[in-house]
C-alpha cells in the first residue's frame, strides 16, 4: 500500500464520503444559470468539474448518484470496476484499464440519474482515475444509495447492492 500512501500525498487526496480518497483538479470559473439547465438542478451550475480518485482493494465506491453525467478517465494502477444500474433496471459493468485485449477501456460515462459503485478489480491493489462532470459536481446533487431502498427498487441486483452500499 505504499504506493496509495505515496499518491495520497502527492496529489493531497482527502477521503470521500461515498468512499476512497478524492481531489478536485478543476471547476469551471463560468456557470449555467438555473432556467439553462434541465429542471433536475436546483440553482446554477458551473459549467465542468474534475477530480481525481484513489480506491485501494478493500475499500469501494458505494453506490450513489448524481444529476450530470460523469466521465471516468483511467491513469494507472490496476483496474478499476464501476457497477452501474441504470433508471430502467438494467446493469451495465464499466472496466476501466489499460489492458484493451480484455474489454478494458481509457474512458467511461455514467449517464446522469444511473446508481453507480466501483472496486478496484480483483487481485489490483490500487486503482488512480480521474471523473469529469457537466454540468459541474456540486454536493447538492449527490444521493448516497440506502441498500434496502435501492434492492426495493432493483431486486434482481440486491446481491451487488447490498455489497457495495455503506
Amino acid at each position: 500500500m505504499h504506493k496509495v500512501t505515496e499518491l495520497v500525498e502527492r496529489f493531497q487526496l482527502l477521503p470521500h464520503p461515498e468512499g476512497g480518497y478524492y481531489k478536485e483538479t478543476y471547476r469551471s470559473a463560468e456557470a449555467l444559470e438555473q432556467a439553462c439547465l434541465p429542471e433536475r438542478f436546483h440553482g446554477c451550475r458551473v459549467f465542468s468539474t474534475a477530480i481525481y480518485f484513489l480506491l485501494e482493494q478493500g475499500n469501494f465506491s458505494a453506490f450513489h448518484r448524481i444529476q450530470s453525467d460523469e466521465c471516468w478517465h483511467f491513469y494507472t494502477g490496476q483496474s478499476l470496476l464501476v457497477h452501474v444500474i441504470h433508471s430502467d433496471g438494467t446493469y451495465a459493468l464499466l472496466k476501466l484499464g489499460n489492458d484493451l485485449l480484455a474489454g478494458e477501456v481509457f474512458q467511461a460515462v455514467v449517464p446522469a440519474g444511473s446508481w453507480f459503485a466501483s472496486e478496484t478489480a480483483p487481485g489490483g491493489q490500487y486503482s488512480f482515475v480521474g471523473c469529469t462532470v457537466a454540468p459541474g459536481f456540486d454536493f447538492a446533487d449527490f444521493e448516497l444509495a440506502e441498500a434496502d431502498r435501492l434492492a426495493e427498487l432493483y431486486p434482481e441486483h440486491q446481491l451487488l447492492i447490498r455489497r457495495l452500499c455503506r
